[in-house]
């Protein structure tokens, strides 16, 4: 049970930090979850469809395909990837203790390991709305940088619902490609800074929707074709022609099996060392979106996961000497 190096996690983050440890002789284990965070082993990207800026593969792959590649490499160097969901650990003594769904009882023995790394993810939160789980990645997504080039949004009418700083963000990045950004904002004013909110309400293909709540999603089967939408003080609704709906309403860090043993800033997200992967703990490595509210892109969260796997390994070659 006992193990040089856990790795928690199964997106990008977790599957370089894994091929890297690999190969470097540590026999890792990755414990990918089952399901973790409502999301299948694969994280966010899974819930994808065409990933086209990951490099390597110019004519573009699904999230659920890239993610199979991720595995597949992580196995062909010697990754062990068992699919149980950490409930808990213990990182107040060394070994580092991880229980899982399967081995949590008061009797049952841990997993140890002497160096750990944390690449959970975040999750998208969505709005619990009609129509809102048939039509999701059927032009509901939660991530305008990730998707907002996919052809079904091109040359149309797109809504971004949020009020913030990433909502505003999103909106402005939507515009290269659609012919109106609809902001849904269900109070009347932004939360966002003013030059962000500024930025948003200046732009010529942003119209923002004030005291708005999306209560419903419409389509044809296929694709989104509309939403209809309530009043936050009247209750009247309204229905709107829209070809895409963006949630830009944050992301939840999967961080509840820490127990907060580790430092995480206001919005939840795990505090790393600045420039580096390293913890306040000796031996535990953060990487990937659990860490990252600004990109929360695959090939940053890949490239964490390095960071991690290296620091990792000097870690060990320091304790071992």
């Amino acid at each position: 049970m006992h193990r040089k190096v856990i790795i928690i996690g199964s997106g990008p983050a977790a599957h370089t930090a894994a091929i890297y440890a690999s190969r470097a002789n540590l026999k890792p284990l990755l414990l990918e979850g089952m399901l973790a965070g409502g999301v299948a082993a694969g994280g966010q990207l899974t819930t994808t469809t065409e990933v086209e800026n990951f490099p390597g593969f110019p004519e573009g792959i699904t999230g659920m395909e890239l993610t199979d590649k991720f595995r597949e490499q992580s196995l062909r160097f010697g990754t062990d990837i068992e699919t149980e969901t950490v409930t808990r650990v213990d990182l107040s003594s060394k070994p580092i203790k991880v229980w899982v769904e399967e081995n949590d009882g008061p009797e049952d023995t841990p997993y140890t390991c002497d160096a750990l790394i944390v690449a959970t993810g975040a999750t998208a939160r969505k709005l619990p709305i009609k129509g809102g789980d048939f039509y999701w990645q059927k032009g509901i997504s939660a991530c305008a940088v990730c998707d907002g080039a996919a052809p079904i949004f091109k040359h149309k009418v797109l809504a971004v619902v949020g009020g913030g700083d990433s909502a505003c963000e999103e909106a402005m990045f939507l515009t290269k490609y659609a012919t109106k950004v609809l902001m849904i904002v269900r109070k009347d004013h932004f939360r966002a800074s003013n030059i962000m909110a500024n930025r948003a309400l200046s732009h010529p293909k942003i119209e923002v929707m004030w005291l708005q709540n999306v209560v419903e999603v419409l389509g044809n089967g296929k694709l989104v074709t509309g939403a209809v939408l309530r009043h936050s003080e009247t209750n009247e609704t309204t229905t709107i022609d829209i070809g895409g709906l963006f949630f830009a309403i944050g992301h939840t860090p999967n961080t509840s099996f820490l127990g907060g043993q580790l430092k995480v800033d206001k919005e939840g997200y795990v505090l790393a060392t600045p420039g580096k992967s390293t913890t306040e703990i000796e031996g535990v490595f953060v990487a990937g979106d659990v860490q990252d509210k600004r990109y929360r892109q695959a090939i940053t969260a890949a490239g964490s996961g390095c960071m991690a796997a290296l620091d990792c390994c000097k870690y060990l070659e320091e304790l071992e000497s």
